[in-house]
């Protein structure tokens, strides 16, 4: 694989922790902030969808950034969400969080207004036109309605500050297509944790990962045998982690996941409305998957 490839390894798409009062809790996310550093991620996604970016002001988007820079130092890169539905809103995001040191931008496709692919190259060529930083292209068609296209993708790729896809289409197929058409220094990274294997195998360069909340340092083993070519160690890192991935998704994400955190004792199960706390029916076997992996002690 190409060493000058902006993105590899294992990114923790980070979830946003909230106190009683709905605002952020500046502590607990100092100390996830560490939690990931300390677990050897090679990134940090901020303002994602994991961390409930729909519901961040700019003053919080500016917070979480810089926070997040000051943190990871030269230890790990920083990438902000600033994709919206709305171009010129994305780009004005995009400047922002490159004035306040962000690494790189993860951009979703435009949601709910559903442009033709035509729209779609013209929404990020506007935005990388606008930067100096590099700019991962984010296809995630079950929370957007649209899909990017493969040949979109390669169009995109050859805009120098385009620089790597987070596919989340859940099509292996597409994923193939996509990395036989893009050029050698283009990341094309996992936007799924269990699709993590067979993306990496095919030729994927990583992942952008919600698991790695919980478990930063078991996913960065995964991730790196499977990058390694330890296609024997690679696979049981896989099942070994997979009931993990599967409950990250038994609601929409964020809800189990901050749950998880919440048994783990590392921040409260608050969400911001419309998002609400895990359905109660899901946390004994939530608890038991993370005893299991030694993320909370088993009671006795």
């Amino acid at each position: 694989m190409a060493e000058d490839k902006h993105f590899r390894g294992l990114h923790t798409a980070l979830v946003t922790p909230f106190n009683d009062q709905q605002e952020i809790d500046r502590e607990a996310y100092k100390k996830h902030l560490r939690y990931q550093i300390e677990g050897g991620v090679n990134g940090l996604v901020i303002s994602g969808t994991t961390g409930e970016s729909p519901t961040l002001s700019d003053e919080e988007f500016t917070y979480l950034i810089e926070t997040a820079v000051e943190e990871a130092g030269d230890d790990c890169v920083v990438i902000a969400g600033s994709g919206a539905n709305d171009t010129r809103k994305s780009v004005k995001k995009s400047i922002l969080a490159e004035e306040v040191g962000a690494d790189g931008l993860l951009i979703v496709a435009p949601y709910y207004n559903k442009p033709v692919q035509r729209g779609i190259k013209k929404h990020y060529t506007e935005i990388a036109d606008a930067v100096d930083i590099p700019l991962i292209v984010y296809n995630v068609p079950g929370r957007t309605s649209i899909n990017i296209e493969p040949d979109t993708i390669a169009e995109l790729a050859a805009h120098p500050n385009i620089v790597a896809v987070k596919e989340a289409s859940g099509d292996i197929g597409q994923v193939m297509d996509i990395i036989s058409k893009v050029p050698d220094d283009f990341s094309v990274l996992s936007g799924d944790d269990s699709m993590t294997l067979p993306l990496i195998a095919g030729g994927g360069d990583g992942l952008i990962s919600v698991a790695s909340n919980e478990a930063p340092e078991l996913m960065k083993q995964y991730v790196w045998h499977c990058l390694n070519d330890e296609m024997v160690s690679a696979r049981e890192f896989h099942y070994k982690l997979l009931p993990l991935m599967n409950a990250n998704f038994w609601e929409s994400n964020p809800i189990p996941v901050k749950a998880a955190l919440a048994m783990m004792g590392r921040m409260k199960n608050i969400l911001r409305a419309p998002m609400v706390p895990l359905d109660i029916e899901y946390e004994e076997n939530l608890m038991n998957i993370l005893e299991k992996l030694e993320l909370v002690k088993a009671e006795v």
